[in-house]
């Protein structure tokens, strides 16, 4: 035999043993049970459907007009139903805080109406509010009272948000067109002032530096080859002197080009040194020099002494205008994107003003996003608050096993020696055991006493199943009598008897 076994029947035993206890505290458990699923504060729940409708508009006008999405809609839907400001005016409106004293009572309030109200979005553009409360015309009150006062808010909120944005887009496009026009006045004045210097082309401007530089070189080669020309003019009618001259002007032109130990340079000075011995030889002296040819070079070195005077200005006024370039440029790109981001950010502005102004007609004409109410709160006819039907069963259940759990303990607690095995676990020598001899007639009192307890038992457990079979089919006499019963209905009726 297992030790299971033995505890099982040991259990079983004690139930047996103790058999009109365990009836009657079972029955006693489960009548507690049934008392309290009708003692206990009935709860009732209304609930109304809304559903938020897209209007055909939105869909036609969709990127015109600047309207909050239906995913927005939902998610700010739950905070904002249950908020403080919206719960306080519905309980306003119910006058719930007449019999409040403020402050702390006030904020309990609240707090019980947050906690009592749920709301549940079904799909994506249908929701539930539902509230609890004992007083089912207060429950139904409530929730198509939050209903409405959401939609009204809702409404008036939208309104006033296009207004106002509107009106802000309105300001801010006069203070970007101030903004604009004096950035454009900037640049125009800039372009006026500097309008010279902006238009040059640097690459032209870079060639003209280096062709008239190229004019210069050029005026100076010939400015040299005069100045050479003027040592050497002497009179005409001498062939010596003649070829000298001309040797004379061929070596400057030479050595503009090459050095003095080019081939020909240095011929041209060997043939000059001979034709200057043969002068010498001849005893023949330098003649003066030709004044009419010496007056026509003098005047053209002074004539080109002036261009090549002219010539450096130029390229000095061209090269101070092409380092000046840069940043003329620079400013100039700067003031133009000055000018053009004002100008952006105007004409964004001015594209929101219009797409704000078609919104604002859209909430004022209720043409955007609307919210219907599809069921209304109803009164409620059945509590959802106690689940009386549950609590019976439960009752029943709990009374078998606190029974049971009952008579255990007090088995446990129970210090009296019940059999041999009890004493054989203190080493105590058993001299004799004596029977319990039980006489006919009280075994008949016993089976009679068994025999009425499970009549009365059954008869009374019968009673209470009637409890649980009532609520399931609906019977509502109990409720009644209930009330009937309340301290706060007895008053009130001995008040009516009196009246």
């Amino acid at each position: 035999m297992s030790d299971s076994e033995f505890d099982y029947k040991k259990y079983l035993e004690l139930i047996v043993r103790k058999k009109e206890l365990f009836v009657k505290l079972a029955l006693l458990i489960m009548t507690i049970a049934i008392v309290t699923s009708y003692v206990l504060p009935k709860k009732y729940e209304a609930s109304s459907t809304v559903f938020i409708e897209k209007n055909v508009i939105s869909e036609l006008v969709k990127g015109i007009t600047v309207t909050p999405s239906m995913e927005d809609t939902i998610k700010v839907l739950t905070y904002a139903i249950t908020s403080r400001t919206l719960l306080s005016k519905a309980a306003e409106n119910l006058d719930m805080n007449v019999t409040r004293k403020g402050g702390a009572d006030m904020e309990a309030l609240y707090l019980t109406l947050q906690k009592n109200t749920v709301v549940k979005v079904k799909d994506k553009n249908l929701f539930t509010i539902s509230y609890t409360d004992k007083n089912p015309q207060m429950a139904r009150d409530f929730v198509n009272t939050l209903v409405r006062l959401y939609i009204e808010e809702n409404t008036s909120s939208k309104r006033g948000e296009s207004y106002d944005a509107t009106k802000f887009l309105g300001e801010q496009i006069d203070t970007f067109r101030e903004k604009l026009e004096k950035a454009e006045k900037e640049l125009n004045d800039y372009k006026r002032d500097k309008g010279g210097v902006i238009a040059v082309d640097e690459a032209k401007l870079f060639e003209e530096i280096n062709v008239s530089q190229q004019k210069l070189y050029d005026l100076e080669l010939r400015r040299r080859q005069l100045e050479g020309m003027r040592r050497v003019t002497r009179k005409s009618g001498d062939p010596l002197q003649a070829r000298l001259s001309a040797l004379q002007r061929r070596l400057d032109e030479l050595r503009v080009q090459y050095t003095d130990s080019y081939p020909e340079v240095l011929q041209i000075k060997g043939d000059m040194e001979t034709i200057r011995a043969q002068l010498k030889t001849r005893g023949t002296t330098f003649q003066p020099l030709d004044p009419q040819e010496l007056e026509k070079i003098d005047s053209e070195v002074a004539a080109i002494r002036a261009s090549e005077s002219s010539l450096r200005r130029y390229i000095s006024t061209n090269q101070s205008l092409l380092r000046s370039l840069p940043s003329a440029k620079a400013d100039l790109e700067r003031l133009e994107t000055a000018k053009n981001n004002q100008k952006n950010i105007y004409d964004q502005l001015f594209a929101r003003h219009g797409q704000s102004e078609v919104s604002k007609q859209m909430e004022v004409q209720d043409k955007s996003t609307t919210f219907r109410i599809v069921d209304p709160a109803l009164l409620p006819q059945k509590p959802v608050s106690p689940n009386r039907l549950r609590i019976m069963l439960l009752g029943f259940i709990g009374g078998l096993a606190g029974s049971f759990g009952l008579l255990f303990l007090l088995d446990q607690m129970d210090g009296t020696v019940k059999d041999v095995d009890f004493l054989k676990q203190f080493g105590v020598p058993v001299l004799a055991v004596i029977s319990r001899i039980r006489i006919q007639r009280d075994i008949e009192l016993q089976r009679r006493r068994t025999k009425r307890l499970c009549l009365y038992a059954g008869a009374y457990f019968l009673f209470l199943l009637c409890f649980p079979l009532s609520e399931l089919i609906g019977l509502t006499f109990m409720d009644t009598l209930v009330d009937a019963l309340r301290p706060a209905n007895l008053v009130q009726n001995v008040k009516d008897q009196v009246r």
